[in-house]
C-alpha cells in the first residue's frame, strides 16, 4: 500500500521488477494464509486457536512485505488496492491489468506453494461455504476499513503504512464474520484449497463484488474527509 514517498520511488524500478514484486508479495502473503491455516488446524482441534494463529501470521507477514516491497511497486497486493490508486491517478491505468494478473497468479502460486509444504495436492477446490447476506457484508466492511486506512495513512502517517495495515488486517480477522478476506486475489486463491482458510469456487462472486463495492465507497468517503481544508485569507 504505497505513501507518496514510496510512490515516487516505485516509479525508478521498471515494470517488469514492479510486477514481479507484486506478484511475490502476494504468493508469500496467501503463502501465509493458507499455510497457517493448516499448521493451525493440524496442531489444535480448536478452531478458535486455529484462526488465532492464522491472524497472527497474517498481520505480521503484511507488515514484512509491506515494508520490504512498497518502496518498489507499491506494495498492493490486492486488486481491489490497486483500483483505487488507478482512480487516485498514481498507478497509471495502462499498468492496471499487468499488477492485478501478477497479483493472481502470484495468490495461486501462494497457494500450491503452501499445499506442497504440507503434502497436499498442488490444487484443491474448496468446499468451505461462505455465503449469504452477512458474509458479503462483512467484506463491504473489511474492504471499506481496509482503504480507509491506507487512505487515511498515507494522509497522516505514511511511514505508519505496513503496521497500521497489518493491525487492521489482525483485528478484522476477528470483528467480520467472514475473517476478513478483503483481497479479490486473495479470495481466489483461497477457492483453490480445501483446507480451513477455503471459500467455494460459487461463493467468490458475492465476496469479490462486495470487496469492490467496499472500496470505492471508502475511496468516495476518504476523499471527502481527507481534502486538505480551505485556506482563508
Amino acid at each position: 500500500m504505497p505513501d507518496d514517498n514510496e510512490h515516487r520511488q516505485s516509479q525508478g524500478f521498471g515494470l517488469n521488477r514492479r510486477v514481479a514484486a507484486e506478484a511475490l508479495g502476494t504468493c508469500l502473503l496467501v503463502m501465509t494464509v493458507v499455510g497457517s491455516g493448516i499448521m493451525g488446524n493440524t496442531l489444535s482441534d480448536d478452531n478458535a486457536l486455529a484462526l488465532l494463529g492464522n491472524t497472527l501470521a497474517t498481520g505480521a507477514i503484511l507488515v514484512v512485505l509491506i515494508t520490504i516491497l512498497g518502496p518498489i511497486s507499491g506494495a498492493h497486493f490486492n486488486p481491489a488496492v490497486s483500483l483505487i490508486f488507478t482512480l487516485k491517478r498514481q498507478l497509471p491505468r495502462r499498468e492496471l491489468g499487468f499488477y492485478v494478473a501478477a497479483q493472481v497468479g502470484g495468490g495461486i502460486l501462494g497457494t500450491m506453494a503452501a499445499h506442497l509444504m504440507f503434502n497436499l495436492p498442488m490444487i484443491e477446490v474448496s468446499l468451505k461455504a461462505r455465503t449469504g447476506g452477512p458474509q458479503w457484508f462483512s467484506e463491504w466492511v473489511a474492504t471499506f476499513g481496509l482503504i480507509g486506512v491506507v487512505l487515511a495513512g498515507m494522509r497522516f502517517e505514511q511511514k505508519a503504512i505496513p503496521w497500521l495495515v497489518g493491525l487492521y488486517i489482525t483485528a478484522a480477522y476477528w470483528f467480520t464474520a467472514s475473517t476478513s478476506f478483503a483481497n479479490p486475489a486473495v479470495a481466489l486463491a483461497r477457492s483453490l484449497t480445501n483446507t480451513f482458510s477455503g471459500i467455494r469456487p460459487l461463493d467468490l462472486p458475492g465476496f469479490i463484488a462486495a470487496e469492490l463495492l467496499g472500496a470505492l465507497c471508502a475511496f468516495a468517503l476518504m476523499n471527502w474527509l481527507l481534502r486538505q481544508p480551505s485556506v482563508n485569507v
